[in-house]
């Protein structure tokens, strides 16, 4: 479990240029990302993630909808692999970013921005590691098996940008040579079988993550394997075991593996060139942050990346003495209001979003953290009934600027269960909503599948929850929807299924299998997030940190 530490007490401050006054935003249909750097190179940046999500749409054959405008990944530049370590709250030598996915508020946490033509640097590379995951995820609920879900993440990740304009998918993993040479190597048995893998896995680094590119790009350009893998994940998803599918899909699992082996030998491989022609994507825009803003981007990271009760004391120290310095900047208010609801200040949170909105009343997270104070605050009034529609206000005024933020939608569904009154049709169809808009945060889908259970609807419940507990990055979740399954097999269809009582009970034989707590199977780029979320970032599940590492062997 990541805990961040009283280390990161005025961490960015004392970041040299962290706050100067050249801060960029840039926006455009998928992205929102924050740098430190000049309004050429964050625009070329934002047209590169652009560009990789249009190729991989192309090779995947995959479209995915344009997402509102607070579901696109806003990305921080933060500055060097130790500030980024820093801000993760761990030591790991090896951490090089991290993603938080999370309906309404997806961040990535990546390097300062280093563009070249060509194979792009490793910072970069993380990048497009996890927004694979994220675009992957996006565009199926079927979890993959951990080695193919990582392998693809690989196999787009090793792209090239070209000074033509033209991106290749698909390249040779640089990024994984040493790895592939020297570290530890996993037999394909391991590969298929994770349960296998988590066995018998050594203490010291081994090849799984280049093994499981290696596997992904030979099933993908290999003649006389065309159509295995879809054939392969086709009887996965239907239920089958990964390393059973594999047998009946790949055959002889030892000639594979020398196949693989003799693959790794060549001296070319294929790829996918894609021309600049075929890429298409909206307009990429650059604003230059004010002043204020500008000096709250340390204070707005700290708080997104997810706080504790001790860091969150902090940190609204810090937005404070800026928001004093700019009292007017709708963007800092903004922040303002975050930090003070993180920090347990209702009152001021509520007060700071109201200024922000009078000053700029397009800014969603003010809305969002305003709504978030009212709904805490409604938890111990008199009327709960008038409580709760007052603290719906916020929320339906964002839902008018922006239909499809989820948070709206989540909020309406909580009106009625925070104070003990059973969801209307309008309301559960919301809470539907707001998983179908952000399908890569599990635990939305989580929630989802508790009420289809509790109306009675097992056989959609299940469908909501296999995915969960088939994602081999799923954590305690995942182990929680399996608990469900397994309590579920009998469930009458048309019968309410009580879905807290299942998990008490499950806690009370195993230990706490739906807490936060890490898992001791937890792979090394994947763990839970912070040890505290405020409740209305994330009250109802636990949400996920994807901490990505940097290993060369």
């Amino acid at each position: 479990m990541i805990r961040i530490f009283a280390i990161l007490i005025g961490l960015f401050f004392a970041m040299q240029g962290v706050a100067h006054a050249k801060w960029h935003k840039a926006e455009s249909d998928h992205f929102v990302i924050y740098a430190d750097d000049s309004e050429e190179d964050v625009r070329r940046f934002a047209e590169m993630l652009e560009q990789y999500h249009a190729s991989m749409e192309l090779v995947t054959g995959r479209k995915v909808d344009k997402p509102s405008p607070s579901n696109r990944v806003t990305i921080f530049a933060v500055g060097s692999q130790r500030d980024i370590r820093r801000l993760a709250g761990t030591d790991s030598r090896s951490l090089a970013g991290f993603y938080v996915p999370r309906a309404g508020g997806s961040k990535a946490f990546v390097q300062d921005i280093r563009l070249k033509n060509g194979y792009p640097d490793f910072s970069t590379v993380i990048l497009l590691h996890e927004y694979a995951h994220h675009f992957l995820i996006s565009t199926s609920r079927f979890a993959m098996p951990r080695w193919m879900s990582e392998g693809a993440a690989e196999f787009f990740a090793a792209a090239s940008f070209n000074r033509d304009g033209s991106v290749q998918i698909g390249r040779p993993a640089q990024h994984r040579a040493n790895e592939l040479a020297y570290a530890d190597e996993v037999s394909i048995y391991h590969l298929l079988d994770q349960e296998l893998y988590n066995q018998e896995r050594g203490k010291r680094y081994d090849a799984f993550y280049g093994r499981s590119w290696l596997l992904y790009h030979f099933l993908n350009f290999d003649g006389e394997r065309k159509g295995q893998l879809p054939a392969y994940w086709q009887k996965v998803a239907g239920g089958a075991a990964s390393i059973d599918a594999a047998r009946e899909v790949f055959g002889d699992l030892d000639q594979l593996e020398k196949d693989l082996d003799r693959y790794l030998r060549q001296r070319r491989m294929l790829n996918y060139k894609i021309e600049r022609e075929l890429l298409s994507y909206g307009e990429v825009t650059v604003t230059r942050l004010s002043e204020g803003e500008a000096e709250m981007i340390p204070v707005r990271m700290r708080s997104q990346r997810g706080v504790d009760a001790e860091t969150a004391a902090e940190v609204v120290v810090d937005a404070r003495k800026i928001a004093e310095e700019f009292p007017d900047d709708p963007g800092v208010l903004t922040a303002l209001a975050e930090a003070e609801y993180d920090a347990g200040n209702d009152e001021k949170a509520i007060a700071a979003a109201t200024a922000a909105i009078a000053r700029d009343p397009n800014r969603a997270n003010a809305y969002v953290q305003h709504g978030y104070a009212l709904f805490r605050r409604a938890e111990d009034a008199d009327d709960q009934e008038a409580a709760y529609k007052a603290a719906m206000v916020p929320f339906l005024a964002l839902n008018k600027i922006e239909n499809d933020h989820p948070i709206p939608l989540i909020h309406f569904y909580r009106s009625y269960v925070q104070r003990g009154e059973e969801p209307n049709e309008q309301a559960k169809f919301a809470l539907e909503r707001a998983a179908v808009l952000a399908p890569f945060d599990q635990s939305r889908w989580f929630n989802v599948a508790m009420m289809q259970a509790g109306e009675g609807k097992i056989a959609i419940a299940r469908q909501s929850l296999t995915p969960i507990a088939n994602d081999p990055h799923g954590g305690s979740r995942s182990r929680a929807a399996k608990v469900l399954l397994t309590a579920m097999a009998d469930a009458e269809e048309g019968k309410p299924f009580y879905v807290a009582q299942t998990l008490d009970t499950e806690d009370d034989q195993t230990g706490d299998q739906t807490g936060d707590s890490a898992d001791d199977d937890t792979s090394e780029d994947e763990t839970p997030e912070s040890d505290h979320a405020p409740d209305g970032k994330d009250a109802d599940a636990e949400s996920e940190t994807r901490l990505l590492l940097a290993r060369f062997g």
